[in-house]
């Protein structure tokens, strides 16, 4: 389910369990709402808000560290890319092969996780991975013959492992980090609180409109954690800044 359609859902729960209060409301005795009771509800009420507002600050928390992280990663990695490229130009002109596998494998990542198309395959797999190995096979297949060499070589060989970790970082931090029933929870709280809202709410335009902004706020809310949560997908995505501009470099 995509991030806009959980916060319409989410949206649509809250305007639901309100709009029943309020027709509930219309129907209770009036013993049911006297000052007593709206204290009580009130109290009730603000329990529920603060352990809502403690839960949506843990998603955002979560959701901002995902974000983080991978922005990091393909930043680490692009870095790595660009390097590898410059030592295999000092190496010499033996390592034009493995230089024009390196911009593939670029050229491959770059496609796989930003798509024309925004359908991301499994980063997994695919092209990136298949280019991967034969960029490491090519650098493998490099004959130093000085000392210069053999020590690029080296290095060559160990960034490229490092890039690979770097590459299983992304896949194994490609699941969502937001649990499923801690969304039906919040989503189960905040059509709780709504209600007791629409209970207590007057039944006039100023009242109802301010309980609609509030509904489409704790919607949008979703929606940006969510987002976050997502990186490679959606609106909010990390940028492809940093491999583009390695990758038009790259054989220089």
């Amino acid at each position: 389910m995509s991030s806009f359609t959980t916060a319409m859902v989410m949206f649509g729960c809250v305007l639901a369990s309100s709009a029943v209060a309020m027709l509930i409301a219309l129907r209770l005795p009036g013993h049911h709402l006297t000052g007593e009771s709206k204290d009580a509800v009130k109290l009730g009420l603000g329990v529920i808000a603060t352990l809502t507002a403690l839960v949506l600050g843990l998603l955002v928390a979560a959701a901002k560290g995902t974000y983080d992280a991978q922005t990091s990663t393909v930043r680490d990695a692009a870095a790595q890319l660009g390097q590898l490229d410059r030592i295999l130009a000092r190496y010499g002109p033996e390592a034009k092969d493995a230089r024009a596998q390196l911009r593939k494998l670029t050229q491959a990542v770059l496609e796989q996780l930003w798509p024309h198309d925004h359908a991301r395959d499994d980063f997994s797999g695919g092209e990136s991975k298949v280019h991967g190995e034969a960029f490491f096979d090519a650098v493998a297949a490099l004959q130093p013959q000085t000392d210069s060499q053999r020590l690029l070589k080296a290095r060559a060989q160990e960034m490229t492992i490092g890039l690979g970790q770097l590459r299983q970082r992304l896949v194994v931090a490609g699941d969502s980090s937001i649990p499923t029933a801690l969304l039906v929870v919040l989503g189960f709280w905040q059509a709780i609180l709504f209600a007791g809202f629409g209970l207590l709410a007057p039944r006039n335009p100023t009242a109802i409109g301010v309980l609609v902004i509030c509904m489409i706020s704790v919607a949008m809310s979703l929606f940006l954690v969510l987002e976050l949560d997502r990186p490679f997908d959606g609106m909010i995505r990390i940028s492809d800044g940093p491999v583009r501009l390695v990758l038009s470099h790259m054989g220089e």
